[in-house]
């Protein structure tokens, strides 16, 4: 069983569960793991999600490391990219962990649909 990390900005928070509910066939075979707030709202589809902190409170940086012990296979994150966040240097330490121990991740619907196909097909 593959294990994705989801991952969204207040702003984006509606987003991710639409996303959700568009891919609930293939996340529904998969274990989820998610920052608190965003983990809430996805459990609203019924989904099974381990929650960790809230990303400002460190959620984000447990799901790094995560992804540095090999126990993340994707992680979808979506994003405000106009938003300012306190938390910018855990999220960047988060794509800096991505990028050092190739852990596919996903900042928008289009390339989190790609995730999910190229991991849970």
């Amino acid at each position: 069983m593959k294990t994705i990390a989801l991952i969204a900005h207040d702003g984006k928070k509606a987003e991710m569960v639409g996303f959700v509910k568009d891919h609930i066939a293939f996340l529904s075979k998969a274990k989820l793991v998610a920052t608190g707030t965003t983990g809430s709202y996805v459990k609203q589809t019924g989904l099974d999600v381990e929650l960790k902190l809230s990303g400002p409170k460190g959620g984000d940086a447990q799901i790094a490391a995560l992804a540095a012990e090999g126990k993340i296979d994707g992680i979808i994150f979506f994003r405000d990219p106009l938003g300012k966040h306190p938390h910018e240097p855990d999220i960047q330490m988060l794509m800096r962990i991505c990028d050092l121990y190739n852990v596919p991740l996903a900042t928008n619907p289009a390339t989190g649909s790609l995730i999910i196909e190229g991991l849970l097909d």
